[in-house]
Formats: C-alpha cells, sequence, structure tokens
C-alpha cells in the first residue's frame, strides 16, 4: 500500500473515533446542559464551550504541529480528549455545570486537533489525490453518524446517574484513537527547491480564493451546528421522544459523511466552488422543509439535507483552501481557517440555545437564512471573477 494511501486509512480511522465522541456529545450535551442549567437558556452552553475550545486552539494547534509534526501533535490532541471526557464525566457525577462546560472544552481542544486529519492527508498526499484525500478522511465521520447516537441511547441510563455512562464511555475512544496514530508515518513538511518566502498572514488571508473558501466552511459549520444544536431540544418542546431526536441526528450525520466517498470527485470533475454552490442551494431545500411542519419526518429529511449541504460546503471550502499557501505557510493558513471556522461555529451554538427558548424553531431556521444566502454570493462572486482560481 502507498504510504499516503496508508495515511489516508489511519486518518479515516481516527476521523470515525472522533466523530463517535463528537456525535454522542451533539447528542448529549444540550439535553445534560438542559438538566444542569439553573437557566434553560445556557442550556446549550457545554455546545458552546466545546466550539470555543476548538476556537481557541485552532491556531496554535497547527503551528505547534508544523514544529513537532503531525504524529506527536494528534497523539496531544488525543490524550487531552481522555483529559476532557474525564472531566466532563465527574461533572455529571457532581451534577456541576461549571465541571461539564470545562470537560467539554477541553474535548474541544481534542476536536481542534482532529480537525487537522484532512489536511494531514492532503498535504502528504500527490496534487491529484488530494480532493479525495480530504473526502475520504472526512468520510470516516460516517462510523461516528452510526455509533454516536446508537451509544448515546444505551448508556444514557447504564449508569444510575444519567449521562454519566456515555460521557464515561469517550475515554475508551480517545485510547483506540492513539493507537492508531502511533501508527502514521508522514513527514515533516519541507518546501520545494526555490519556493518562495513565506508571506504575511494578512496577504494570505486576504486572497479572494482564500476568504471564499474560509466563508464556505465557516458559515457552512455554522448554519449546520446552528440547526443540529437546537434539534434534540425542539423535538423534545415539539413532544417526540428522546428515541426518534437520536435517530434524526444518525440520519444527520450520515448525510455530512457518507457523501464524501464521491465528494471529492465530484469536485475534480465540477470544480470546488460549483460543488459550494450546490451545499448553498442543498441548505435552502433544508430550512424550506423545517419551515413547513414539526413531524418527525419534517425534522428528519430537514436534517438529512442539512448534512449534505454541510458536506458540500466544508471539504469544498476546504479542498479550495489547499491551492491558497505555500509549504511555508500552510499552518497559519490552515490554522486561521479553522479559528474562523469553529469562532462561528461557536456563536452560533450559542445563538441557537437563546434564540430557541425565545422564540421557537421556525425563527431558528429563518435566521439561517441571510448566512447561506451570504455563502452563495461570496462564491459567485469568485466564479464570476476574470482570473478565478479553482483548486
Amino acid at each position: 500500500m502507498r504510504s499516503h494511501h496508508r495515511n489516508v486509512a489511519l486518518l479515516s480511522a481516527a476521523q470515525a473515533l472522533l466523530f463517535t465522541n463528537n456525535v454522542t456529545l451533539i447528542a448529549l450535551n444540550g439535553l445534560a446542559g438542559y438538566q444542569l442549567a439553573a437557566d434553560k437558556s445556557f442550556a446549550t452552553l457545554p455546545v458552546t464551550t466545546q466550539i470555543i475550545g476548538s476556537a481557541l486552539t485552532a491556531l496554535p494547534a497547527s503551528n505547534l504541529m508544523q514544529k513537532i509534526g503531525r504524529r506527536a501533535g494528534f497523539q496531544l490532541g488525543t490524550a487531552l480528549g481522555f483529559l476532557g471526557a474525564a472531566i466532563a464525566t465527574h461533572g455529571i457525577f457532581m451534577r456541576s455545570m461549571t465541571l461539564l462546560c470545562l470537560g467539554t472544552f477541553v474535548l474541544g481542544i481534542y476536536g481542534a486537533f482532529g480537525q487537522f486529519y484532512r489536511f494531514a492527508a492532503a498535504d502528504a498526499a500527490p496534487s491529484d489525490f488530494k480532493a479525495k484525500a480530504i473526502s475520504l478522511v472526512v468520510a470516516g465521520g460516517l462510523v461516528g453518524g452510526l455509533i454516536g447516537p446508537a451509544l448515546s441511547k444505551w448508556t444514557r441510563t447504564l449508569h444510575e446517574v444519567e449521562f454519566l455512562a456515555s460521557y464515561a464511555s469517550l475515554m475508551a475512544f480517545c485510547v483506540l484513537t492513539m493507537l492508531l496514530i502511533s501508527a502514521l508515518r508522514i513527514p515533516k513538511p519541507v518546501a520545494a527547491t526555490g519556493d518562495a518566502p513565506a508571506r504575511p498572514l494578512a496577504e494570505v488571508a486576504r486572497q479572494p480564493v482564500f476568504i471564499v473558501a474560509t466563508l464556505s466552511s465557516a458559515l457552512g459549520y455554522g448554519v449546520m451546528n446552528f440547526l443540529m444544536t437546537a434539534t434534540p431540544l425542539a423535538m423534545g418542546v415539539c413532544g417526540h421522544p428522546y428515541s426518534d431526536a437520536a435517530n434524526v441526528i444518525s440520519a444527520h450525520v450520515i448525510a455530512m459523511f457518507a457523501p464524501s466517498f464521491f465528494t471529492g470527485s465530484l469536485i475534480q470533475r465540477f470544480t470546488a466552488e460549483k460543488v459550494i454552490l450546490a451545499g448553498v442551494v442543498i441548505l435552502v431545500g433544508c430550512t424550506a422543509i423545517a419551515l413547513n411542519g414539526i413531524s418527525v419526518a419534517h425534522f428528519w429529511w430537514s436534517l438529512v439535507l442539512l448534512g449534505l449541504g454541510w458536506n458540500f460546503m466544508f471539504v469544498g471550502g476546504s479542498t479550495l483552501l489547499t491551492g491558497t499557501y505555500r509549504v511555508s505557510e500552510r499552518a497559519k493558513a490552515q490554522g486561521l481557517h479553522d479559528l474562523l471556522v469553529f469562532g462561528t461555529t461557536a456563536a452560533s451554538s450559542f445563538a441557537s440555545g437563546l434564540i430557541l427558548k425565545a422564540n421557537g424553531w421556525m425563527m431558528l431556521n429563518h435566521v439561517a437564512l441571510p448566512f447561506i444566502a451570504a455563502s452563495g454570493v461570496a462564491v459567485l462572486w469568485l466564479m464570476t471573477r476574470p482570473q478565478a482560481a479553482t483548486a
């Protein structure tokens, strides 16, 4: 097996375990927060602190891995994930919202390191395999969509303290991830002969392609998280049992990652910009369904389209980004991209709980529409530029 194929396989498996953790947290954080919060408007705070942990760590994690290598960085991130799961478990046992939020914050740091799995695969792959490498690693999250909701349902009441066993199970997945990462073989980056010196980060970030790539990833991720975070709570308010909410989240996460088996091929055939634009159209369809009813079927189809639209926008944006930096600029460009992605996502998750409580599920979908439209305008602007760069 070629080394880059082996790395993609290992990173895809690590992505599967990362998103088993993440999807379990998606299914439970809002509910656990609702149980512990004195003011129910802050029920999604454990979700927000997790994403803040990712946002604050994205740029430092990228710079650190530039110095110590991908494998050592991923091992450190996973060890922090184990610690975060332990703190969150203790927080549930102590019925402490503060400890739960601290635990999810540290788990967010683990997530920030793990988000670089896709870039690690692309950086070590030939140019004609980069889009597929990113896509296949992201596809590993499909396993999380299958295992995470089932795990949350099975472990939720396994211990007499509700949710305790669910958070404790995350530690086991971190241990398995560390074993996988130990087999990773990715050399430290070396600039090509004659490669120009690194430009200032501001100059890299001013490129139209960088701006559109980051907007596509950030707004796609932000809108997805905005609606997904509120879904279990909204379904509960609408009278649907937790088992239905878990099934909807499972279908959503499958829709997020299953398309990754062909998204890379679509990008190679049609360009990243067109795939991103398709994602924008799909997200509009997601909100249209949500605004037409509150049955389980409405939630199910809306969340499936939400996952598919996210996939096209996030994989497309990540692929577009790889054409905007030199080897010497890689760490800071990727780090800034993910910092902006998770900063947007943190804001969306916090706003989600506040708007849901004050104005309800329908208003959430109305609020999402302008951000979806902004993504579409940005990518159309790039596509109409005379010398638009295409990844």
